[in-house]
């Protein structure tokens, strides 16, 4: 294992101290309590995430004006303990009501809801949304129903930009929502990740071959196959997607992302072959992300989201953001 780190146990702490100092001016960081949060918070709707780290750079990446106001973060692949969500919405809490943001894992849902029921019991109203974006599977190793993937990125930015137009906690819950429902995703991977604390891949994949529709955890996909080019890559991932919802004669925003270890240069390939191909079926594209966004460690792979826009989860995709993974003017 080669890896830029002093011990394993300590890579979360460091990491997102490193991170709050590349950010000074305008993230804060709880100590023991792995939270990353906005300095300055608006009077207005608070939005938290979090989960396992690992995938930078989401949460954390994406806290600041128009998306999160704070991200809580779990050891590698291991859910946030619910005092360390708790001491995120006490930092958040600006009376108006907290949205979370959950990605559908059985320990996520468990620890934010157990958050959710003490923050209740101190008077301060949540309301939960579930991102379960990705159509490889039905249940995985670590949910029950579909897994949330990239596709949480658009959720962050729907329930962030609704949350500083001043909207209240249920309107911010229902635009993240809407969301939801009109995002799928879909991945690969070419390579295992190395987690720090094992020291060794958690699965194998031969030299030639791939898994499609691999979690970010390495939950197992749909399918082992031979290596295949990007335009293969492209029709078995979008393939997947139309088949699972209608978006004919739709706008979408699109999200290529990298599980971490992929070159850039790859991913702009693959976004190519994407969009000639929602080119040639009537797809017409409004915004594009390509990029490392959701990542699995050193992991290398991608995966494929398409959000279906309106006017109303358009204007909201392209209000104006400053995050540290993320700005739009």
């Amino acid at each position: 294992m080669k890896k830029i780190i002093n011990t394993p146990e300590d890579v979360v702490k460091e990491s997102l101290e490193g991170m709050q100092m590349a950010y000074c001016d305008t993230l804060d960081y709880i100590p023991e309590k792995e939270v990353i949060v906005r300095k300055t918070i608006k009077d207005k709707v608070g939005v938290i995430s979090g989960g396992g780290a690992g995938h930078e750079p989401l949460h954390a990446g994406f806290v600041g004006r128009g998306m999160l106001d704070a991200a809580v973060s779990g050891n590698v692949f291991s859910s946030p303990s619910p005092d360390r969500i708790e001491a995120a919405v006490n930092r958040v809490n600006k009376g108006k009501g907290i949205l979370f943001v959950i990605k559908n894992y059985s320990g996520d849902i468990m620890n934010f809801g157990l958050a959710a029921d003490m923050a209740e019991l101190e008077g301060i109203q949540i309301e939960s949304v579930v991102v379960k974006d990705d159509v490889a599977v039905q249940d995985s190793t670590y949910s029950t129903g579909r897994r949330g993937i990239a596709g949480t990125v658009f959720v962050h930015k729907i329930a962030g930009a609704m949350a500083e137009t001043g909207a209240s906690l249920s309107e911010v819950a229902g635009a993240a929502r809407e969301a939801v429902s009109n995002i799928r995703s879909m991945g690969m991977a070419m390579t295992p990740c190395i987690l720090p604390a094992v020291g060794k891949p958690g699965f194998i994949l031969g030299d030639d071959e791939i898994e499609i529709g691999m979690g970010i955890h390495g939950e197992p996909g749909v399918e082992k196959t031979k290596i295949k080019t990007a335009k293969e890559v492209a029709a078995i991932l979008l393939d997947k997607i139309l088949s699972d919802y209608d978006y004919e004669n739709s706008e979408v925003a699109v999200l290529v992302n990298g599980l971490g270890g992929t070159p850039l240069m790859e991913l702009y390939i693959l976004n190519r072959e994407v969009q000639i191909l929602l080119k040639e079926k009537g797809i017409k594209v409004h915004k594009t992300l390509v990029g490392n966004y959701t990542t699995s460690l050193d992991m290398t792979g991608c995966s494929l989201t398409l959000m279906k826009l309106n006017d109303k989860l358009k204007s909201l995709l392209d209000a104006s953001c400053d995050t540290p993974a993320l700005k739009i003017d």
